[in-house]
């Protein structure tokens, strides 16, 4: 008897996700939310303050990365495809009310949780970290010149900069797991392109 091999399932074809501007966005702003992220942690968690010393050095690196966070964002508007994601992640329809009714219920089946380009998850996330970046340079713009506002808004600033940073911190976290648990997607922030396999089970709607 003779054994036929196996033909090998053709590997799925590659969809353009992202352009290269739109990569460049993310890492640079992953990049100054980081330092921004680390230099506060090192601020006020004592044991690292210690470790690492050079406290105004650490506090005028914080403000400058602070102060650059939106740049990236900005010199992206020259891109018509970023500007273009920016009008989807901006735009909340039906299909991602039944998305996150899904996701309260961890209702996990594929057609459960439509979603285009973008899922309302990461929709609701870009929302909410974009008004948190800029709440938290306005808050840290008075802590800097403290000079501009009277004592009682800048301490005010400083409450709502720390709890806004640990939530941030958090958040962060959250969103650096989800990006962990998911390859192809991390795959396509890096290429600029995922597989059509990929594109039809988690944007079934989404049409390259």
């Amino acid at each position: 008897m003779t054994l036929r091999a196996e033909t090998p399932a053709p590997p799925s074809a590659r969809v353009p996700r992202f352009s290269r501007a739109e990569r460049w966005v993310h890492r640079a702003t992953a990049a100054l939310m980081g330092v921004c992220v680390l230099t506060a942690a090192v601020l006020y968690i004592p044991q690292l303050a210690v470790l690492v010393g050079r406290r105004e050095l650490v506090v005028r690196i914080h403000q400058y990365a602070g102060l650059a966070l939106p740049v990236p964002v900005l010199l992206g508007l020259a891109s018509r495809a970023f500007r273009a994601d920016l009008g989807f992640l901006n735009r909340f329809g039906p299909h991602d009310r039944v998305w996150l009714r899904a996701a309260l219920r961890r209702d996990r089946r594929r057609e459960s949780r439509p979603a285009g380009k973008f899922n309302a998850g990461q929709k609701i996330y870009a929302a909410w970290i974009a008004g948190a970046t800029l709440v938290m340079l306005g808050t840290g713009l008075m802590m800097w010149f403290t000079h501009l506002t009277p004592l009682m808004w800048r301490t005010s600033a400083t409450f709502v900069h720390d709890w806004l940073a640990l939530t941030i911190g958090v958040v962060l976290a959250g969103h650096i797991g989800m990006a962990l648990g998911d390859p192809e997607a991390r795959r396509g922030l890096r290429t600029g392109a995922v597989s059509e396999d990929w594109a039809n089970r988690e944007h079934p709607l989404w049409r390259p």
